[in-house]
């Protein structure tokens, strides 16, 4: 027997088109770029900075940043560049509510977690900003990534303790002194990462310093690693301030 979403799949794409997700026009199937967008990304590769990821000359080298200030985490890994069609996906994502975007970021994501012997923590939201919300990105991409790979998801590994302002406008200073002592990994959960190696899972790598406070957070509770894995990465996030 035919399901009936089936039978009105046909028209429900007449009115209602699969779209770019980076410009809108017209494409073949849900959250997909158009050609002209998908070229228009700036794919990372391997070659970056061993610790934060910042795309270098030479591969295997640690950025001076890195060397004054080693990062509480231990590599970075992102699919593409911050620049206006990234940031616009993302923001579509965390403010649109297109929630669709994140089987596409988390498709892409998957890729570079391939292989990975180790377990997925989502960056976590405050309960108040979950309420205003609705949901939390990063949860929505780490299950994608989940589904994609097989790597367990650990989705409450960790917590928002305080709510901190919006750090979007705030330079790599403010942002550290804004998520100090700002997350908690629950005594329930401790057993879970306990030893274990972890990929931190959200959609921006900006300053590094969320990704950082969660990291130290986590090995303070027992995990032996801690890489996070992202959507999108600024080019220099010792200069962030977005």
């Amino acid at each position: 027997m035919i399901h009936p979403a089936k039978i009105f799949d046909p028209l429900v794409r007449f009115a209602l088109p699969p779209r770019c997700a980076g410009c809108g026009v017209i494409v073949a199937d849900d959250n997909q770029f158009c050609v002209s967008c998908w070229s228009g990304l700036s794919f990372l590769t391997a070659q970056g900075c061993t610790r934060c990821g910042v795309p270098m000359e030479q591969e295997g080298l640690v950025c001076a940043p890195c060397m004054l200030q080693p990062p509480a985490h231990d590599g970075v890994r992102s699919v593409v560049l911050y620049d206006d069609l990234s940031k616009h996906v993302a923001l579509r994502l965390k403010y649109g509510r297109r929630i669709g975007l994140a089987r596409l970021m988390g498709g892409l994501m998957a890729r570079l977690a391939e292989g990975e012997e180790a377990a997925l923590v989502p960056v976590p939201l405050h309960r108040w900003r979950i309420w205003s919300r609705g949901f939390n990105q990063s949860v929505l991409i780490a299950r994608v990534v989940s589904e994609k790979t097989g790597l367990p998801l650990l989705q409450d590994a960790i917590v928002r303790t305080k709510a901190t302002p919006r750090l979007q406008g705030l330079g790599a200073r403010e942002r550290r002194r804004a998520v100090r002592a700002a997350f908690a990994v629950p005594p329930q959960s401790r057993a879970s990462i306990k030893g274990r190696k972890l990929l931190l899972i959200d959609d921006v790598y900006t300053s590094g310093a969320t990704a950082d406070a969660c990291a130290a957070t986590l090995k303070r509770a027992g995990a032996a690693s801690v890489h996070v894995l992202t959507w999108a990465r600024v080019a220099a996030p010792e200069e962030a301030g977005h």
